[in-house]
């Protein structure tokens, strides 16, 4: 009996931890102090970011937001993630609806508590954040266009915070930050190209549902030759060391990316490219330790 009980408990924390994306967010803090620590304030030592109070707590608030974001996602999505992702839903409704939505307003007072911490802006900056995103859930990720724009917007808001609080404002940044923003914004219609089918089945006004396939490979194919512009930039005209190498990674896995994108018809071929822009994302932020190695030894040792 106590058996059962131990292995329910087990599913249902495994359930919560892919219901919020727990890798997500434990990604998400890892890259929030590595863009502070070597992009965003690479002249302070390490040890005065690592223990910024304030950095602390409003990296706290931004991921907490993103988990309770990630829930009510879930929340309203119930019926078309069943279409698209049967088995990761099952494994979700392991914790019921109700249980959900009570961690998500546990979640998101603590988000708010953290932000308090700071100051009152912030206090307010999250508020705003947490009821876009609740609106994005219930309403706008249904509207063509506005859907993926508004998607794009909340994911990269996270590094905004940081970056407001460091006022960098050189312009090797905003070229950093365009480069990611164009590969959440590829990877969010990618993912409307992957989930077509349930999208169409509950009424989503998605481009691939509205435009079909065709022409949504071609927006996908001007967002990745524009996403290679910020590339080059980056390699000719601003010292970023042994990244270098991964920008010039990420420029093949592109081409790769815009060939297979041209044959692709299959949900598992979406789901291919889907991953390889995520690969280019979540490797771009370790990669971050690469623009100074020598810097970075000397940082941490």
């Amino acid at each position: 009996m106590a058996s059962t009980s131990n292995k329910r408990l087990l599913l249902k924390m495994l359930s919560l931890f892919s219901v919020v994306r727990g890798y997500n967010i434990l990604v998400l803090i890892v890259a929030q102090y590595l863009t502070s620590a070597f992009i965003l304030a690479p002249e302070l030592p390490l040890r005065e970011i690592l223990f910024d109070d304030n950095l602390f707590f409003l990296i706290l608030s931004s991921a907490t937001v993103i988990a309770s974001g990630y829930i009510i996602n879930n929340f309203y999505d119930s019926e078309k993630d069943l279409i698209n992702r049967p088995k990761k839903t099952m494994l979700d409704r392991f914790v019921s609806q109700r249980t959900k939505l009570s961690v998500y307003f546990i979640l998101n007072l603590l988000a708010i508590f953290f932000a308090s911490y700071v100051s009152f802006r912030a206090v307010v900056f999250f508020s705003i954040y947490i009821f876009a995103i609740w609106l994005y859930s219930h309403r706008l990720k249904r509207i063509l266009f506005l859907g993926n724009l508004v998607a794009s917007i909340l994911t990269i808001t996270p590094f905004f915070v940081v970056f407001v609080y460091y006022k960098n404002f050189e312009t090797v940044i905003f070229i950093h930050a365009t480069f990611l923003y164009l590969m959440i914004v590829m990877r969010e219609l990618v993912k409307d190209l992957e989930n077509m089918k349930g999208d169409l089945i509950q009424n989503y006004q998605t481009i691939p549902v509205v435009y079909g396939e065709r022409l949504s490979k071609l927006f996908l194919s001007v967002l990745c030759i524009l996403a290679i512009v910020p590339i080059l930039l980056l390699i000719t005209r601003y010292d970023t060391g042994y990244m270098n190498y991964y920008f010039y990674v990420s420029l093949l896995l592109l081409v790769f990316f815009l060939l297979f994108l041209y044959f692709s018809k299959a949900k598992w071929q979406y789901l291919l490219l889907h991953n390889i822009l995520k690969l280019i994302i979540v490797v771009g932020v370790f990669s971050i330790l690469l623009i100074d190695i020598q810097e970075v030894f000397n940082r941490v040792f």
